[in-house]
């Protein structure tokens, strides 16, 4: 009986220990969202910067992510260690004025264009779409052109919507503008054609990343193949003027001559002459 209590007394001892050894490895682990590496401020996250692991779940912290896409894009507010878990409030959201900036890839600048629902493609563009920008100068028929000046631009944002698919305040006022993101270069060439003639955007496929030749600028040549004829013979004869300017003064001519002679018209001397016919009077009108 000795015996037999003493190995019972074993066995229940071997089985609390047992109990003990185990119990940590059977409580509930959930998987987060961390940091694949160290991450300075203003970092924007993407997918090779992520990574999940499991967390005891007594251990995780409040706020914190748990699917990597709820992350991606998102911009670091503070920095980050290595397996840190990714938490919200240490997030930015991409259409806070930090995250928007942040997005800016290093040695990019972001400018704004002033478009309408003509120049803007009908409102079809959205954050990410990629355009072609578009500059007509102004001008007479001679002077007045059309040219691609940059092709494959990226939109940083439509107005103030930073985010593709996001729907806008209505209690904001519609703001015809967009924002694309250029190379320093590229930022001082579109200012320049803003302040020198009319800027509008061309739509491209997403996944058209073809650059077209640029063959110089488009004029009205295009319109009028014969606009560049008549106005060499027009110089030919001396004239010096452009065949639009030319036209133009002769219409303005026309119109004075045709006014001069209503006046005359209306200027000449009447005589009125009485004429009575039984009981009938009338009135005659003689130049």
């Amino acid at each position: 009986m000795i015996i037999a209590a003493a190995w019972i007394s074993a066995g229940l001892l071997s089985w609390l220990f047992y109990a003990k050894a185990v119990a940590p490895q059977q409580e509930k682990q959930v998987a987060v969202v961390v940091a694949t590496h160290d991450m300075p401020l203003g970092t924007l996250l993407r997918p090779t910067d992520l990574k999940t692991v499991n967390y005891p779940e007594r251990d995780i912290p409040k706020g914190v992510v748990f699917q990597a896409k709820d992350a991606v894009n998102r911009v670091v507010l503070f920095p980050m260690s290595s397996n840190e878990p990714l938490l919200i409030s240490k997030l930015s959201g991409t259409t806070t004025v930090e995250g928007v900036s942040s997005t800016i890839e290093p040695g990019f600048r972001a400018v704004s264009v002033q478009i309408t629902d003509v120049s803007g493609v009908a409102g079809l563009i959205q954050t990410n779409s990629r355009v072609d920008v578009l500059f007509t100068r102004p001008g007479t028929m001679a002077e007045a052109s059309t040219s691609t000046i940059l092709q494959n631009v990226k939109v940083l944002s439509t107005g103030r919507l930073a985010q593709t698919g996001q729907a806008a305040d209505p209690r904001t006022p519609r703001s015809p503008v967009v924002t694309l993101v250029l190379t320093p270069d590229d930022a001082q060439k579109l200012e320049l054609a803003k302040n020198e003639g009319r800027i509008s955007l061309s739509l491209r496929n997403p996944l058209d990343s073809s650059q077209s030749a640029n063959g110089g600028p488009l004029t009205t040549e295009v319109l009028d193949p014969l606009a560049y004829t008549r106005g060499k013979k027009n110089r030919a004869s001396g004239s010096g003027e452009p065949d639009d300017a030319r036209i133009l003064r002769e219409l303005a001519a026309k119109a004075k001559r045709d006014e001069d002679a209503k006046k005359k018209e209306a200027e000449k001397p009447r005589i009125v002459v009485d004429v009575y016919r039984g009981d009938k009077h009338v009135q005659e009108l003689f130049r």
